[in-house]
């Protein structure tokens, strides 16, 4: 394999949920690719001590790097994630609003505040986050922000309506935003992610197989996708080969729903 590129060196990385699944493997790549990453986490005892963990062995390989707790359902909580990242490591080039609240229960038996919890976290945390960074983006000179949202939203699976309805309100807000960002030098752009085994899928599903029974039929590649994935979809995002890209959306699903 060819060696990882250095695209991101001197850059300041802010990657929320990146404890584990998807956001460490991101964490991970910035690193690999020269950023400084503030590690985003639940403020939990087990997140902590898996960013905790994270941090110390990019910090190991020779990176800067920070583990930083925050609640994203509250809003002060967003505010004070973005001060302490730009605190411990400097201002902000690149964001990744990766964290989110989910769950599976029918839509008939949702509670008003499970629906609140998911939209906090995932919609309104995402705009709140963007809101919070972004006078640094603006002031970096190649800002770009990464939102996540979920084949969910084009494949209609039941028993996840609040979460769906999530990733359909951030896809909306990255193209919104691309036309408010844009004229400040800000890129934003969103990875749409399939079925992809994180240990939250091992956590609800623990039987590998039974779940590529039923997931690999609806996908082109004949493989499950994994963590590092999706990683290069993200840091070519964040970096300067995707300097004329913005509003736009990546899947990254193995040719599952060809958005």
């Amino acid at each position: 394999m060819a060696p990882t590129p250095r695209r991101l060196v001197g850059r300041t990385a802010l990657i929320t949920g990146a404890s584990r699944g998807i956001g460490a493997a991101v964490a991970r790549r910035f690193a690999a690719e020269g950023a400084a990453v503030a590690i985003g986490h639940e403020p939990t005892a087990e997140m902590a001590r898996l960013a905790g963990d994270l941090a110390a062995e990019l910090v190991g390989q020779g990176a800067r790097a920070v583990a930083l707790g925050a609640d994203l359902a509250d809003p002060a909580g967003i505010d004070g994630l973005v001060a302490a990242a730009r605190s411990e490591l400097g201002p902000l080039d690149i964001v990744v609003a990766n964290a989110a609240a989910s769950g599976r229960r029918h839509f008939t038996e949702l509670s008003l505040q499970e629906w609140d919890l998911v939209q906090a976290v995932n919609t309104r945390g995402t705009w709140l986050l963007a809101k919070a960074a972004y006078p640094d983006l603006k002031a970096s000179g190649h800002g770009s922000m990464i939102t996540l949202t979920s084949v969910m939203v084009m494949t209609g699976q039941p028993d996840a309506l609040h979460y769906t309805a999530s990733k359909a309100a951030i896809l909306g807000m990255t193209r919104e935003l691309a036309r408010e960002m844009g004229p400040d030098g800000v890129r934003i752009n969103a990875v749409m992610p399939g079925a992809i085994r994180t240990e939250q899928e091992v956590e609800m599903a623990p039987d590998a197989d039974d779940v590529a029974a039923r997931i690999l039929p609806k996908q082109s590649l004949q493989r499950r996708g994994y963590a590092d994935d999706l990683s290069g979809a993200f840091a070519f995002l964040a970096s300067d080969d995707a300097a004329f890209i913005t509003g736009q959306v990546i899947c990254v699903d193995g040719g599952w729903v060809m958005y």
